[in-house]
């Protein structure tokens, strides 16, 4: 079966079901692998990053439960400033980087969690 990608999240088709009657099918649109599109443009330096899942597991494989985990502190970059007027933004868009534990604001845009932070707040990318 040819795979259909729908250009909206949600479309109606209809379609014949075993005995020939139509029927409405609600069809979702397909997870695709590419890079988040948001209707989101950071001032100046900002940076907006998708922080990295907290750790569940230690290195000895000792289950850490959710009272006790870490915040983490590397992500991805999904969208940048223009920078300031002497500083440009040292980083782009899908990078891997590691910042501070406690910088960076956590926002929400469409139901995820995001941080919003100073490029000065980077300490450098992966």
């Amino acid at each position: 079966m040819r795979e259909i990608v729908w250009k909206a999240l949600k479309m109606t088709k209809r379609h014949r079901n075993r005995r020939g009657a139509h029927v409405s099918l609600t069809l979702k649109h397909k997870n695709r692998i590419h890079m988040a599109k948001i209707n989101f443009k950071p001032n100046e330096d900002r940076v907006l990053v998708e922080a990295a899942e907290a750790e569940t597991k230690t290195a000895s494989g000792l289950y850490i439960p959710d009272t006790a985990k870490e915040k983490p502190q590397k992500g991805k970059v999904i969208a940048i400033g223009e920078g300031i007027k002497d500083k440009p933004v040292t980083v782009k868009v899908g990078d891997n980087i590691l910042y501070g534990k406690y910088s960076g604001t956590e926002i929400i845009i469409e139901g995820k969690e995001y941080l919003i932070m100073r490029n000065s707040d980077i300490f450098g990318t992966i």
